[in-house]
C-alpha cells in the first residue's frame, strides 16, 4: 500500500510540474459609457496576488498564468471597483469596462478629457459644475464671461447674449442637452432660452470648426451638457438658494436623480428666479425686474451597447425693459443720450410693466443609440422646439395689455449620426440632418409685423475624421454641406419696396398690390459648404500646440433678410435686405498650452476673414405715430477680425494661486476701411485665490477686472431736427464710454451634515467699490449706468 501511495503522489507531482504556467492575460480597461481608455487602472489577481496597472493607452498585461479560472478586481480613481472572473486556457485578451463613480459629477476641475463630439485640434474651454453653481441666479452669458475671449452683448443686465471673439447671434451655435437651440437667436436683444442650472458642464469651442453642430458657427460653439448617469442603484440631489441685495430678489433651483444598476435612470429639476428693479450706484433702473420659471425632466436607460433617453424642458422668462430707453420725440432722444442720468427714475417695485419681453421655450428630445461590434455606434435623435416671443410696448386704450410682437417658431429636427473606425486607424464620424421650421407672426397684435410668416427647410450632411500619426501628432479634418430653402409671405410698404429698387430687381415675387402695401412671396435658397483642417502636436505630457483652419458658411437669418419695422423691445426701427448672400468665413487659429505644474498657461491668437459680413448699425431717427426711434440698418461688407486670448495660472503653493486673463480683438470693415461697430474693448482679469481643503474646503477669491476704452469705432453719428426748437442737433451714438475698473469678491465653504449630505455656503460681492460705469457692449449705455454693488448669499445642499 505504501508503494502504491508513493506512486500516486509521484504521478500527481509530475502532472503539476508539467502544467503550462506561461500564459498571459492582456487587454484594456475603458469607460463603460464612451469607451475612453483609462490610464492608471489597477488589476489585482486574487488567486495569485499579482498587481498591474494600465499604461497611458489603458493597456495591461498579466504574465505567468496557469490554465484555470481567476478572480480579478479592477479599480480606478472615481470608478466603482468591479470583480471579474476570467478563464485562461491560452494567451487571453480581455476588455474590462468600469462605471464612473458619482464623485465625478462633483469634480471641481475637468481635466483634459477628449470627448468624441468636440474638436481635438482646438483648445476647448470648460466650466465645471462647481463653477456653474456660482452663477445659478444669473444667466448663461454671465457665466461664459468668465472665459477669456468670451464677452456679451447686453440689453441691460438681464438680457445677456454671448459673444465669442467679437461675434454673436446666429454666428454662435448653442447646444443644449444635445439639441441646437432654435430660439430666434438672430435678435441682438434675444438672450438664450436656457436654464444654466440644467447643465453639469459647459464647453466653448472658439472659431469655426464644430462641423457636427453646423457649418454656420463662424464665431464658435457653446455646448451645455447634462451630468453623466451612473449605472448603479442611487438616489441623490441638490438644492441651491440665492439671495441678492441688488434687485432685492433671488433664485431657487433643485434637482433629484434616481438611477438603477440595470441602467435605468430619471432626473427632475426646477428653477425659480424673481428680482425687482435693479440699481445703478446712484439711482434705480426702473422696470428692469425679471420673473423666470424653468422645469426639466430626463429619463432613459444607459448601457454600453445600447441606450435610450427622453428629455423635456420648459423655460419661461418675463423681463422688464428699462423704461428710460423708450421715449417719445426727437428732443427726448437727444436729451436722454446727453444726460448723465435716466430721464425716468421711479421708486423700486417688483412689478414688470411695458416695455417688456415674455418668452416661453419648450424643448423635447428623444435619442437612441446602438453599438455594433467591429463596426461602430449609430445614434438617431428627434427633437422639437416651440419658441413663443411676446414683446410689449407702451400702448393705450384697449390695446394696453396686448403684445406688439407675437412670434411663434416651431422647429422639428431629425439627426442620424454614425461613429466608426476605418482600418482601425482613422476615427470617423458622419451624420445627416433634416429640419423643418415654421414661423407664425400673429397679425392680431394690430402692429406691422417685424418678421414675416415663413416655412424653412434644411438639409445637412457632414463627415469628420481623426488620425494619430504617432504619440505626438494628431490630424483632424472634416467637410459639411448645408442646403436651406425658405417659403415666405411678406408685406412691404410700397415706399420701402421702391426705395430699395425691389420693383426692378425682383418683380417676379409680387403676389398682390394694395394701396400702400405689396404682398410678396420670396423663396430664397442657399447652398453652403464648410470645412475644417486641424492638427495637434504634443511635446510632452505638459505642452500642446493646436493648429486649425476653418471654412464656414452662414445663410442670412430671417431678421437680416426681412426686418422692416419697429423692434419694440430693442426700441428701434430695423431694416433688412432680401438680396443678402451667405457669409463666408476663413478662420485660422493657433493655441499653445501648458496644462500641468505650478505654472500653466494657454495662448490663442486668431484671424477671422469674413466675406459678405452682415453688420447692423444706426443710420438716423425716424418719426412714427408711437414717437421717434433710432433707425438701424443691416448691410453687407467684407470684414476681418483678429486678436488673441491669454490665460495664466500660477500656484505659489498648495494654498495660494494667481489667475490672469487677457483678451484683445480688433474688427475692421475692409470695404470702408473703418472699424466695425460693437467690438469688445481690450480687457484683463486678475484674481488672487486662497484655498484650503482641510478648512472646510475654504475657497476665497479677490478679482480685479479692468476694461479699457474702445478707441476704434465707426462714426455713425447723425443729425436730427428738433421741432420744439426749430434747430438741428448732432446725435452721438458712436463715442464709447470711458475705461472702468471693477473689484469682485467670492468665498465658499462646505460643511458635512451627515454621511450623505453636505451644506455649502457662498458669499459674493460684485462691484465691491460701487463704481459707476457704462459698458460699451450694453445697448442701454445711452440711457443709464450699469449695475452697482451687489451682495449675494448662496446656500447649497447636496443630499
Amino acid at each position: 500500500m505504501r508503494k502504491a501511495a508513493l506512486i500516486i503522489l509521484l504521478l500527481c507531482s509530475i502532472t503539476t510540474s508539467s502544467q503550462n504556467c506561461n500564459y498571459t492575460l492582456s487587454g484594456t480597461v475603458m469607460d463603460l459609457h464612451d469607451g475612453s481608455l483609462l490610464e492608471g487602472a489597477m488589476l489585482i489577481v486574487s488567486d495569485t496576488g499579482q498587481e498591474v496597472t494600465t499604461d497611458l493607452d489603458g493597456k495591461f498585461i498579466i504574465p505567468a498564468l496557469c490554465e484555470g479560472q481567476y478572480s480579478i478586481q479592477v479599480s480606478h480613481p472615481f470608478c466603482l471597483t468591479k470583480g471579474f472572473v476570467v478563464n485562461v486556457s491560452q494567451n487571453t485578451i480581455k476588455t474590462f469596462r468600469l462605471e464612473h463613480h458619482l464623485e465625478e459629477l462633483n469634480e471641481v476641475i475637468v481635466k483634459g478629457k477628449a470627448y468624441s463630439d468636440k474638436s481635438n485640434t482646438k483648445l476647448v474651454k470648460e466650466l465645471s459644475e462647481a463653477n456653474l453653481e456660482r452663477y445659478s441666479s444669473a444667466t448663461l452669458g454671465d457665466a461664459l464671461n468668465s472665459i477669456s475671449g468670451v464677452s456679451s452683448l447686453n440689453t441691460g443686465n438681464t438680457i445677456v447674449k454671448p459673444m465669442i471673439n467679437g461675434l454673436h447671434s446666429s454666428r454662435v451655435v448653442i447646444i443644449n442637452n444635445e439639441v441646437r437651440m432654435q430660439d430666434q437667436e438672430w435678435g441682438t436683444e434675444h438672450a438664450p432660452n436656457l436654464d444654466i442650472n440644467t447643465a453639469a458642464k459647459i464647453s466653448v469651442i472658439k472659431g469655426a470648426g464644430g462641423l457636427q453642430y453646423g457649418g454656420d458657427a463662424i464665431g464658435g460653439v457653446i455646448i451645455a451638457e447634462a451630468a453623466k448617469m451612473a449605472v448603479k442603484d442611487s438616489l441623490f440631489g441638490k438644492t441651491i438658494l440665492n439671495g441678492a441685495t441688488n434687485g432685492r430678489g433671488g433664485a431657487l433651483t433643485t434637482s433629484l436623480t434616481k438611477s438603477f444598476e440595470s441602467g435605468w435612470y430619471g432626473t427632475i429639476q426646477g428653477t425659480l428666479k424673481r428680482f425687482g428693479d435693479f440699481e445703478a450706484p446712484d439711482y434705480e433702473l426702473s422696470n428692469t425686474g425679471l420673473f423666470e420659471r424653468d422645469f426639466s425632466i430626463r429619463a432613459g436607460i444607459n448601457r454600453f451597447d445600447y441606450g435610450l433617453e427622453a428629455f423635456y424642458s420648459f423655460y419661461k422668462n418675463e423681463i422688464g425693459i428699462l423704461l428710460a430707453s423708450h421715449l417719445g420725440g426727437a428732443q427726448d432722444q437727444v436729451r436722454a443720450i446727453n444726460s448723465d442720468v435716466p430721464l425716468i427714475i421711479n421708486d423700486f417695485t417688483y412689478d414688470i410693466m411695458a416695455p417688456k419681453q415674455d418668452v416661453t421655450h419648450n424643448l423635447a428630445r428623444i435619442k437612441g443609440y446602438k453599438r455594433i461590434n467591429n463596426f461602430g455606434k449609430i445614434s438617431l435623435q428627434y427633437d422639437f422646439q416651440r419658441n413663443n416671443r411676446l414683446e410689449f410696448d407702451i400702448r393705450r386704450g384697449d390695446d394696453r395689455d396686448k403684445a406688439s410682437i407675437d412670434l411663434q417658431l416651431d422647429t422639428h429636427t431629425l439627426l442620424l449620426d454614425l461613429d466608426y473606425k476605418l482600418f482601425q486607424l482613422i476615427s470617423l464620424k458622419s451624420g445627416i440632418l433634416g429640419r423643418y421650421q415654421k414661423n407664425f407672426a400673429d397679425p392680431s397684435t394690430g402692429v406691422r409685423r417685424l418678421i414675416p410668416d415663413y416655412d424653412k427647410y434644411e438639409l445637412g450632411i457632414y463627415t469628420l475624421g481623426e488620425y494619430s500619426f504617432n504619440d505626438h501628432w494628431l490630424l483632424e479634418a472634416g467637410v459639411r454641406f448645408d442646403y436651406s430653402y425658405m417659403d415666405v409671405l411678406k408685406f412691404y410698404r410700397t415706399s420701402f419696396w421702391e426705395a430699395r429698387n425691389y420693383d426692378e430687381l425682383v418683380p417676379e415675387i409680387v403676389v398682390e398690390e394694395f394701396n400702400n402695401q405689396i404682398l410678396t412671396n420670396p423663396q430664397p435658397d442657399f447652398n453652403n459648404l464648410s470645412a475644417s483642417l486641424g492638427a495637434t502636436y504634443t511635446f510632452s505630457n505638459n505642452y500642446k500646440l493646436f493648429l486649425n483652419y476653418g471654412l464656414s458658411s452662414r445663410a442670412p437669418n430671417p431678421a437680416e433678410l426681412f426686418s422692416e419695422g419697429l423692434h419694440h423691445s430693442a426700441s428701434r426701427i430695423e431694416l433688412g435686405d432680401l438680396l443678402f448672400e451667405s457669409e463666408i468665413g476663413h478662420n485660422i487659429s493657433i493655441s499653445f498650452q501648458k496644462k500641468a505644474g505650478a505654472f500653466v498657461f494657454a495662448i490663442n491668437p486668431y484671424i477671422n476673414t469674413i466675406n459678405n459680413f452682415i453688420v447692423l448699425e444706426p443710420t438716423g431717427i425716424q418719426q412714427t405715430i408711437r414717437g421717434n426711434f433710432q433707425v438701424w440698418e443691416y448691410r453687407q461688407t467684407n470684414a476681418q477680425l483678429l486678436g488673441f486670448d491669454v490665460d495664466i495660472n500660477y500656484n505659489f503653493n498648495k494654498f495660494f494661486g494667481l489667475y490672469s486673463q487677457f483678451s484683445l480683438v480688433k474688427g475692421y470693415d475692409r470695404e470702408r476701411d473703418e472699424p466695425l461697430i460693437n467690438m469688445p474693448p481690450v480687457s484683463t482679469k486678475n484674481a488672487l485665490v486662497y484655498q484650503n481643503q482641510k478648512l472646510n474646503n475654504l475657497w476665497v477669491q479677490l478679482q480685479s477686472e479692468y476694461v479699457f476704452r474702445q478707441n476704434e469705432f465707426p462714426d455713425n453719428n447723425f443729425e436730427v431736427f428738433i421741432p420744439e426748437t426749430g434747430t438741428t442737433e448732432l446725435v452721438d451714438v458712436s463715442t464709447p464710454p470711458p475705461a472702468y475698473h471693477l473689484f469682485n469678491f467670492d468665498a465658499t465653504m462646505d460643511f458635512k451634515m451627515n454621511s450623505k449630505s453636505t451644506l455649502g455656503l457662498g458669499f459674493t460681492i460684485s462691484n465691491l467699490l460701487n463704481t459707476s460705469y457704462r459698458n460699451y457692449l450694453n445697448r442701454f449705455r445711452f440711457y443709464a449706468d450699469d449695475l452697482g454693488r451687489n451682495f449675494l448669499l448662496t446656500l447649497k445642499i447636496n443630499y
